[in-house]
């Protein structure tokens, strides 16, 4: 797990830095009705169980599949594989794990509970003022320093490092939505 998630990181901080702000666009609702989405490839998440806003899951599973969508494009109001905003990956990658997520950042940032950022851990979500004040980007810690996310630029699921100029300068919180 260690090398494919420095493999990914070496690959993510090729990447230029940035953010989206989910706009309440309305996409579609998660899970969709009729059933989860179809698992990316090689995934065997376990079937759907009932939606909760704090559940205890297997974390190092949750950020493999939200490491396994890397690549997937970033499309504004996305909320599944066609293509993810910020706030619509978090809310997918939950979801798979039995986690109801709400659906923009800022409501997202309300969630759980606050977590110093010293104590950040894999799972926890990650907060980021990128356009004006409060919450306009959120992501998925990989571990205290990595994250992965839907940024817009450049348009796919990538990693990136929390200890970056861009994302430092920018971070606001966490929160942890698992027990």
């Amino acid at each position: 797990m260690q090398t494919f998630i420095r493999l990914t990181t070496a690959l993510g901080l090729a990447a230029l830095f940035s953010g989206c702000a989910s706009t309440g666009s309305v996409p579609q609702p998660f899970p969709a009705p009729g059933g989860w989405p179809d698992p990316p490839a090689e995934d065997s998440a376990p079937a759907a169980r009932p939606p909760s806003t704090s559940a205890a899951v297997d974390v190092n599973a949750l950020v493999v599949t939200a490491l396994d969508l890397q690549g997937v494009p970033y499309r504004n109001g996305g909320t599944d594989l066609d293509g993810f905003d910020c706030s619509g990956f978090t809310q997918y990658v939950f979801g798979r794990h039995g986690i109801t997520l709400d659906r923009e950042t800022g409501a997202q940032f309300r969630m759980g509970q606050r977590v110093e950022p010293s104590d950040v851990k894999a799972g926890d979500l990650l907060f980021f003022s990128t356009v004006g004040s409060g919450p306009s980007h959120v992501a998925i810690a990989v571990d205290r320093d990595e994250f992965v996310h839907a940024p817009s630029s450049r348009g796919l699921v990538r990693v990136e490092r929390l200890s970056a100029a861009y994302w430092s300068e920018r971070f606001i919180g966490a929160r942890r939505v698992t027990d």
